[in-house]
């Protein structure tokens, strides 16, 4: 990271950004042509791993391309909020993001998938659902185990903060 001051290390602000996001930019590899999709997901992280898990229709490109290649790549922000400024140069955007590398796989175990389902649902809703065998049977989950990652925040400029209060 070149901006270190702006690293995210404290495991419960990076808890804080994979609760407030909603959307993970899934990134692929086709024979060196880049995909990207955005996923809702659902996440685990213990003693620092990171899983994630995402689901979809039973067929379909980004699964044909994991097959192909399992190596992904992931972003995500929020907490995005444009600030302006006297030149063009002092205009930007304040955020909080995560991104990192891992591998994705197909989920083939029907109680591995209802447990990912369930991840995904609690993450988006806050709520807890289960999940019956036909439920389960109609959908693919991947299940993302995340390499490495690193978070960071850039926040509104102090000045902007001050004007503000």
């Amino acid at each position: 990271m070149r901006k270190r001051e702006r690293e995210i290390t404290d495991l419960e602000e990076i808890r804080s950004i994979l609760d407030q996001c909603k959307i993970l930019h899934l990134g692929l590899s086709d024979d060196g042509q880049p995909y990207v999709v955005p996923l809702n997901y659902g996440y685990t992280l213990e003693n620092g791993a990171l899983t994630f898990y995402v689901h979809g229709a039973v067929e379909g490109y980004k699964y044909e391309v994991i097959q192909k290649n399992p190596r992904i790549s992931f972003a995500m922000e929020c907490d995005a909020v444009p600030f302006e400024g006297k030149t063009a140069c002092q205009y930007g955007m304040s955020y909080r993001s995560l991104m990192g590398r891992g591998r994705a796989e197909l989920v083939t175990d029907p109680q591995e998938k209802q447990t990912g389902l369930s991840v995904l649902m609690k993450t988006q809703s806050g709520k807890n659902f289960t999940f019956n065998d036909k439920l389960v049977s109609i959908v693919n989950v991947l299940k993302i185990s995340v390499d490495s990652y690193s978070a960071k925040k850039r926040p509104l400029p102090q000045k902007l903060t001050e004007e503000g209060a």
